[in-house]
């Protein structure tokens, strides 16, 4: 049987019946992932299924890759880009606008100005100051800026880049996420940062990467806490759309040499609108809580199939290139979250507190 080349990440080759064996391979691959990922000293240290897909899956498609047949390439690709997409959408189902209302004003101007000032810092420090690519800064910034490897799989959907550029993004993620999960609720709790439960809320919700890593640095403040942090890190999941819309006119308008890297204009995503269509639906609760439930472990599952994919798709060699200003790039944006979040948080509550 034919296998993938060793020298080049998987490239679809049509054949129905492959197709399905590849998805049926990421399917269980990712069930596999997702048993992983349930294991206590795993799930304790707040590690989402999809960090640990694209992690498993990046190792098995650089030592095990001829084991991968070159008929299944398609079914993987499918997995990272169609199934993707359609992840995303759901993703809606997670976020209410009553939800978002309970923490008025405040939630919404800390997670608004969180979000925009992360992306365009990102965006500098990325293609100015560590002089990466176009794709790699924005996925960078969008996951440190928005939720984490979530973001990622949306931006790297629309933006149609290379698995690998992806997987920089994730470590990012996963690195400087963690980092802050354990050290910032210390901090709080040390009283060296000046946050009652309200800012302890405002600060870890607007300014930790993923949504399980918010859950896990707010749950060792308080209860109270990870109430406001819940529903201000599902705030700037909502976002997620009109940052999308917005970044794809900017990048569509610009032609200046060096910012497009000949990748063509950003692709405006129809799974955003899909997303905001479920924010409506989950708002009006016309679901019942269990079939909500069930979609949404279902659609945690696709995405954690899509990560898997994208982890076997990407190979080391195309992520030494970019050397560790990508990491950099991720260090610095951290950097700005504690110190910039922090003082978004004070700002927001003297004036609306």
């Amino acid at each position: 049987m034919a296998t993938v080349s060793s020298n080049s990440p998987l490239a679809p080759i049509q054949s129905p019946r492959g197709r399905l064996n590849g998805i049926l391979f990421v399917a269980l691959f990712a069930l596999a992932v997702t048993q992983l990922a349930a294991l206590p000293r795993i799930a304790g240290l707040g590690i989402s299924p999809l960090i640990v897909g694209i992690v498993a899956g990046a190792l098995y498609g650089n030592v095990l890759r001829d084991a991968v047949p070159a008929g299944w390439a398609a079914g993987i690709n499918f997995s990272a880009r169609q199934l993707l997409r359609i992840a995303v959408a759901f993703f809606g189902l997670r976020v209410s606008l009553q939800e978002i209302a309970e923490v008025g004003w405040a939630g919404l101007c800390v997670s608004l100005l969180v979000v925009s000032s992360t992306l365009l810092i990102g965006w500098w420090c990325g293609t100015k100051l560590m002089k990466l690519d176009r794709d790699t800064a924005l996925l960078t910034a969008a996951g440190s800026a928005i939720c984490g490897a979530a973001a990622v799989l949306a931006f790297e959907s629309a933006l149609r880049s290379a698995p690998h550029k992806s997987a920089m993004a994730v470590g990012s993620v996963v690195l400087f996420g963690t980092l802050s999960m354990f050290l910032l609720p210390w901090a709080i709790n040390a009283g060296w940062l000046p946050l009652d439960t309200l800012g302890a809320g405002l600060f870890l919700g607007g300014t930790v990467h993923e949504v399980a890593q918010v859950v896990g640095a707010a749950s060792n403040v308080s209860p109270e806490a990870t109430h406001i942090a819940t529903i201000v890190k599902m705030t700037r999941v909502m976002l997620l759309v009109p940052v999308l819309l917005v970044v794809g006119i900017w990048v569509s308008r610009s032609r200046r040499p060096g910012l497009a890297q000949g990748n063509g204009p950003i692709t405006l995503p129809w799974f955003a609108f899909g997303f905001l269509a479920l924010v409506v639906v989950n708002s009006l609760q016309v679901l019942p809580g269990s079939v909500t439930q069930a979609v949404n472990s279902l659609d945690t599952f696709a995405l954690t199939m899509a990560m898997t994919a994208l982890g076997i798709q990407t190979r080391w060699s195309q992520i030494r290139q970019a050397g560790p200003r990508a990491l950099v790039t991720g260090a610095l944006l951290n950097v700005w979250l504690v110190a910039g979040g922090l003082a978004i948080t004070l700002a927001v509550q003297r004036l609306l507190g």
